[in-house]
């Protein structure tokens, strides 16, 4: 009862700075968005850790061993940029713009992550991984591959990331976003054909427990 009383009463001092930001004209926004944040830190903790706990486990083992305060922190710098521009005019739209940006922090951690290790493994059967170019070094690999994934647009990344390098069903993937199957499958349709377009001389390296047949 008594957390719940104090839930209600965090909520009330939040939307009271919501709505100081959102009727702010002439004063600095950047104090106001601070207040924001101040008062939303610990319920923005607790939402770090369960997105850790539920939907990115590995990022919290090695070698990332990230935990929630260092998530909490790359979070808290997002949302100060953001809104600067995006003001959530209530509580919800607060937590959804910070649920966000939560996930596109740790989208970042995982792309990183996954790519660096393994610079190719988004083919598809409809969309063929791309042939092999041995005169590209591995490194430049990843960093085409990351190149051509920041020119995908948000939504796009943010699926592609989810299903075909964090390893989610396309349902999780809709629960976790908030929208529909057909959307997900439409996103990452045209993030695969467009990475094919860009990257089709790249192939992931042969596995060496299935060689290939000698000529």
């Amino acid at each position: 009862m008594l957390h719940a009383v104090r839930a209600e009463h965090t909520t009330v001092i939040i939307q009271k700075f919501l709505d100081d930001l959102n009727h702010a004209d002439d004063v600095p926004a950047e104090p106001l968005v601070r207040n924001v944040l101040e008062h939303s830190i610990t319920r923005l903790h607790w939402l770090c850790e369960l997105m850790l706990q539920r939907h990115y486990p590995r990022l919290m083992h090695g070698p990332l061993n990230l935990t929630a305060d260092e998530l909490l922190g790359g979070v808290v710098e997002r949302l100060l940029k953001a809104m600067q521009k995006v003001r959530p005019q209530t509580v919800p739209q607060f937590f959804a713009l910070a649920n966000r940006h939560m996930r596109w922090e740790l989208n970042e951690f995982v792309r990183r992550l996954d790519i660096e290790g393994n610079a190719s493994e988004f083919h598809d059967s409809r969309h063929p991984a791309p042939h092999s170019l041995t005169t590209i070094p591995a490194s430049a690999n990843a960093s085409r591959i990351l190149d051509a994934l920041e020119r995908l647009s948000e939504e796009e990344r943010e699926v592609f990331t989810l299903v075909r390098i964090q390893g989610i069903t396309q349902v999780e993937a809709a629960e976790i976003l908030g929208i529909s199957d057909k959307t997900v499958q439409r996103r990452l349709k045209r993030s695969l054909i467009f990475l094919h377009q860009v990257l089709h001389d790249i192939h992931p390296a042969p596995d060496p427990a299935h060689p290939r047949d000698a000529p």
